[in-house]
């Protein structure tokens, strides 16, 4: 188990670079601790919570609890020795408090304006839109036979005319001891390797090969049990990523307006060159909204 004065160490960088709050001075929001004279509440907890370490991720609620106290207190304490020597005053410092405002500012007026503002019938109208861009894909349901040689493979086709029950000689006659009974289960066009895939198909439903498909893995005796169109993803399957398309469109609109108010001017001419490449057409996403900073949506 770590040592809690571990956790501080790796919780510590997280923290401090946690983005900030207001904490509601009430009852739903105790005073866990004081340091000096400065109060840590239950919201400062929970927000250095959520900005810890990913390694931290999966331990117990409890250790994380004060893995983060553990680091917020490191933080004020040498926070207050630091303003004790005036640091806030140092023009650097001052520079990235700037610059870091700025980020923050960024992040919170895209979550407000593009996270915030997608609403339920947005997300099922390009979820839709989506679904009707995709072009249907035939699948089939099929079972193999998988054998050494080609006279194997002859054998249990025989078998086959003889009545003998597919999956049964599988299980009996298969070196493939993936597939219970052979099954493969559903599949589309792309999965398989190129032999057995043009065999499997051409068959009709209910129909196995009448003469054994060689592949780089031995001989195969296939029985296609069904053949359907794919049918497509539910909305609640790829929300998230529905969700991401239409941030990505806000997101690129959103700077697009903001850019077209603003005068954007770049001395350098070869840096000018190259951001007016990289912004020809916009690339921008809201995986990656501005270079220095993080995704509005993941600092819920």
């Amino acid at each position: 188990m770590f040592k809690y004065s571990k956790l501080a160490a790796v919780a510590l960088v997280a923290i401090t670079a946690a983005h900030g709050a207001a904490f509601a001075q009430d009852a739903s929001d105790p005073v866990v601790a004081k340091v000096g004279g400065a109060e840590v509440r239950q919201s400062e907890i929970d927000l250095a919570i959520a900005g810890l370490d990913p390694q931290l991720a999966n331990l117990p609620p409890e250790q994380k609890r004060v893995a983060a106290l553990s680091a917020i207190i490191d933080v004020k304490v040498l926070a207050a020795d630091a303003s004790k020597e005036g640091l806030e005053n140092d023009a650097t410092f001052k520079q990235r408090v700037a610059f870091l405002t700025e980020r923050e500012l960024h992040n919170a007026y895209f979550k407000k304006h593009v996270v915030d503002a997608i609403t339920p019938d947005e997300v099922k109208a390009r979820y839709e839109k989506e679904i009707a861009a995709i072009e249907p894909q035939e699948e089939v349901r099929a079972r193999h036979i998988l054998v050494k040689t080609e006279q194997e493979a002859k054998d249990v086709i025989a078998a086959l005319d003889g009545g003998k029950n597919f999956a049964d000689l599988a299980k009996e006659k298969s070196t493939d001891a993936a597939s219970e009974g052979g099954d493969l289960g559903y599949f589309t066009k792309g999965r398989m390797v190129p032999e057995f895939e043009a065999a499997a198909f051409a068959l009709d439903k209910g129909a196995y090969t009448k003469t054994p498909v060689k592949s780089q893995f031995g001989y195969h005796v296939i029985l296609v049990e069904d053949k359907r169109t794919q049918a497509p993803p539910a909305l609640e399957q790829v929300e998230p990523q529905v969700r991401q398309l239409i941030m990505r469109d806000k997101y690129v609109a959103l700077l697009e307006a903001a850019k077209g108010a603003a005068t954007v001017e770049i001395d350098d001419p070869a840096l000018k060159s190259a951001y007016e490449q990289i912004n020809k057409p916009q690339q921008a996403s809201p995986d990656q909204p501005a270079a220095t900073g993080q995704p509005a949506e993941q600092q819920q």
